[in-house]
Formats: C-alpha cells, sequence, structure tokens
C-alpha cells in the first residue's frame, strides 16, 4: 500500500479505530468506569441519579479498607450492581446494639450522623470471613445490605472497585468521605 492512496487512508482510519476502542475496553475493564447510583440506600452521601468513578486497579494491589465506598454484583441478580459502605474487614465481628453498629465491640460509625437502625437484619451478630467484607448503606433503615443474608458478606474477588469521585450532577462535583 502506498502512501497518499485511498486503501492507504483506508487502512489508517480502521487502525486508529482500533487502537482507540481498545484503549478504551483496557480503561474499562482494567482501570475505572462510570455507574450510575440507583435508588436511595447511599443517602445522604450519594443519592438517586449521581453518576460516579469507579477505581477497578486499586484493590488488585490493596485490600479494601474500613468506610471505603465499594461497587459489587448483587449475588441473586449480578447484573444489577450495589453500592455500599465496608464496615467491618476480615475476622472482625460485626453487631448491632441500640440502633448502633458496634465492630469488635466498639461503635464504628459515631461521628458519621447516621440514623439509629431500626431493622437489625437477619444475619447479626456475624464474624467476617477471610477474604470478605461487611457492607452497609448509609441509608441504614432503607438499604439491602450485609445484614441480610441475601446479600450477605462480599468476596473481595467480587468487588468491582471502590468509588472515586461523583461527576454528576454537576453542582456534586467531587470526592466523598
Amino acid at each position: 500500500m502506498e502512501r497518499g492512496t485511498l486503501k492507504w487512508e483506508i487502512f489508517t482510519w480502521v487502525r486508529d479505530i482500533a487502537i482507540a476502542l481498545l484503549a478504551v475496553w483496557i480503561i474499562i475493564t482494567f482501570i475505572g468506569q462510570m455507574t450510575n447510583v440507583i435508588g436511595e440506600s447511599m443517602m445522604p452521601t450519594l443519592k438517586d441519579g449521581d453518576r460516579v468513578v469507579i477505581d477497578k486497579l486499586t484493590y488488585h494491589f490493596s485490600n479494601p479498607e474500613r468506610f471505603d465506598i465499594v461497587v459489587f454484583p448483587y449475588k441473586k441478580n449480578p447484573s444489577l450492581n450495589y453500592i455500599k459502605r465496608v464496615i467491618g474487614l476480615p475476622g472482625d465481628t460485626v453487631n448491632i446494639e441500640e440502633g448502633k453498629v458496634f465492630v469488635n465491640g466498639e461503635q464504628v460509625d459515631a461521628d458519621m450522623g447516621f440514623d439509629l437502625i431500626e431493622d437489625y437484619g437477619d444475619n447479626l451478630p456475624l464474624t467476617v470471613p477471610d477474604g470478605e467484607y461487611f457492607v452497609m448503606g448509609d441509608n441504614r433503615n432503607n438499604s439491602s445490605d450485609s445484614r441480610y443474608t441475601d446479600v450477605g458478606t462480599i468476596k473481595k474477588s467480587d468487588i468491582i472497585g471502590r468509588a472515586l469521585w461523583r461527576i454528576w450532577p454537576l453542582s456534586s462535583i467531587g470526592t466523598f468521605k
């Protein structure tokens, strides 16, 4: 193929588009992606309709930490992703007493301003298995989370990634606590 010919132009366009698609696939598969928040289980931190960027790379080199916000597939419908906050780490014992969350006998989220929990679920007290995490929504009284056996603890291998930034709505762009 000679430069400047129609065949050359078509080849370079196809090559460039293929390279761009490969780069996008690598980014979405291994580095990060966007997701929509559906529902109110993470209010007030995240609201229905928020768009969030997920970091998919970090947990390949480190473990989730307490209070990270993670995304994972719902066990009963893997096409549906949940977004929740990590409360219990492997080996921790999680319980709810008098509407408050305790990990290893100590209240963990006293300064976060959450409402007292009314429904303690059907899965507590619970010791978090090795390689798994106990997660809860910030809207504790309106969240399907690790307190219930249908969600249970989340294996590290099932965590898609860590929520990093809210990019929508524009008035709320930024990281969250």
